[in-house]
């Protein structure tokens, strides 16, 4: 799922580990989560929302996901 985190989060001059930090999350998370190789849990996507000060829907983008059949 394509996401905003790392273009938020470099426009905040945080590093991989500060935010991780600052979500209560371990780096690989985040670095995980910034390759879209990890959906992040529903409230994990609220944490990140809010800490952007931004929306669900303006940080993850579901249309974007590949639905296989």
């Amino acid at each position: 799922m394509k996401n905003q985190v790392r273009e938020q989060r470099t426009q905040k001059g945080l590093s991989q580990a500060e935010l991780a930090a600052a979500l209560g999350v371990s780096r690989q998370t985040v670095i995980s989560i910034e390759r879209e190789r990890y959906l992040p849990s529903l409230p994990l996507a609220f944490r990140i929302a809010r800490f952007f000060g931004q929306t669900v829907d303006a940080m993850f983008d579901p249309d974007s996901e590949e639905l296989t059949s």
